[in-house]
């Protein structure tokens, strides 16, 4: 992923722990032949950002966990594979992972977005990752 940023976005239920989050993000990296050496930044939603696995998990890989608003994610939403009512009435954003990764990849490179992995879902958690190049 040379000259190119590479943004996890990841949503999460309550309690979910850093192991299914980090299995999780290595289980989409690869699907993309990356790794988290690659990774420049990890996002959520902002009021997701005190939980204990995604700040264990941003910890671990040396990235700052960056939060953001429901209003500064809705912009992304023409962009989503996916969109979930589920997700709406609990977050207010119809594609938390997606969103995030988009919102933050474009924040950190300053260029536009795109995902290059749609969400990936776990019991507990879902992933996406974009990229810029």
């Amino acid at each position: 992923m040379a000259d190119s940023w590479l943004v996890a976005g990841l949503g999460c239920r309550k309690g979910c722990s850093v192991e299914v989050l980090q299995g999780l993000l290595e289980q989409a990296l690869a699907q993309v032949g990356a790794t988290l050496r690659d990774v420049q930044g990890i996002a959520s939603l902002d009021r997701k950002c005190s939980e204990p696995g995604l700040i264990a998990l941003a910890a671990a890989q040396g990235l700052p966990l960056s939060g953001y608003s429901a209003s500064a994610l809705a912009p992304y939403e023409p962009l989503l594979t996916h969109r979930s009512w589920v997700s709406l009435q609990h977050t207010g954003c119809l594609g938390l992972a997606e969103s995030a990764a988009l919102a933050h990849c474009e924040a950190l490179s300053q260029r536009t977005p795109r995902l290059c992995l749609p969400r990936l879902c776990a019991s507990h958690a879902t992933v996406a990752l974009a990229v810029a190049t």
